[in-house]
């Protein structure tokens, strides 16, 4: 770990002590669901969703077993909705199917679910099981990277291979939760707090 991440490891500690994943669930296959639906939209979209979803939809059983184009109607509003549904329930059969009616601990297996790549997966590892496979990297992560200097790539899993090798493992789960809401809260898109921003005196592309 470089002089850079360890110090802002430390800040995200300080600034966020309690970061987690911000999609309301109560089981695995719920975060699982969650996360799929979470594509291109906001989190607090989803979980508005998913308030009313899991009251309806409350096992693996009961999503494989969902009338598709009534599905598609109740998650509309997270967009891509056609897709979303076909990947949720396409994944909660084959998780009937193949895994026994639960969800997977690990990455391979993760990964072969309709609509699971690995941002996905680690989600669902990091969160509900604790394990740090990987580093999540959505479009926060992926900016923040960036402008920290913790890498120069585009692809998502360059982009995660080069957080991983910037934090030790035992980190990777937090530090995604951290840097998202550091993303949500500071270093915005368009308009990135930099004055504000107790990490901008070790970042190195400030304001970029």
């Amino acid at each position: 770990m470089n002089t850079n991440s360890a110090t802002v490891l430390k800040l995200l500690h300080e600034l966020y002590p309690e970061a987690d994943c911000a999609l309301n669930h109560g089981s695995a296959h719920e975060l699982l669901f969650a996360t799929i639906m979470s594509a291109q939209t906001t989190d607090v979209n989803v979980n508005k969703v998913t308030a009313t979803l899991f009251k309806k939809y409350r096992s693996i059983e009961d999503f494989a077993n969902a009338d598709p184009d009534s599905f598609m109607l109740e998650i509309r509003s997270t967009g891509f909705f056609r897709n979303k549904a076909k990947s949720v329930i396409g994944s909660a059969n084959m998780l009937m199917n193949e895994f026994g009616g639960m969800v997977p601990s690990t990455m391979e297996e993760l990964i072969r679910l309709p609509g699971v790549a690995r941002k996905t997966a680690n989600v669902v590892l990091g969160t509900h099981f604790g394990i740090p496979a990987g580093f999540v990297v959505d479009t926060h992560v992926k900016r923040l990277g960036f402008r920290m200097g913790f890498t120069s790539e585009t692809d998502p899993v360059k982009v995660e291979r080069d957080l991983m090798s910037c934090f030790p493992q035992s980190e990777w789960i937090f530090a995604g939760h951290g840097i998202i809401l550091h993303g949500r809260n500071v270093c915005l898109a368009k308009a990135p707090d930099c004055e504000n921003c107790p990490i901008a005196p070790v970042c190195e592309k400030n304001g970029v």
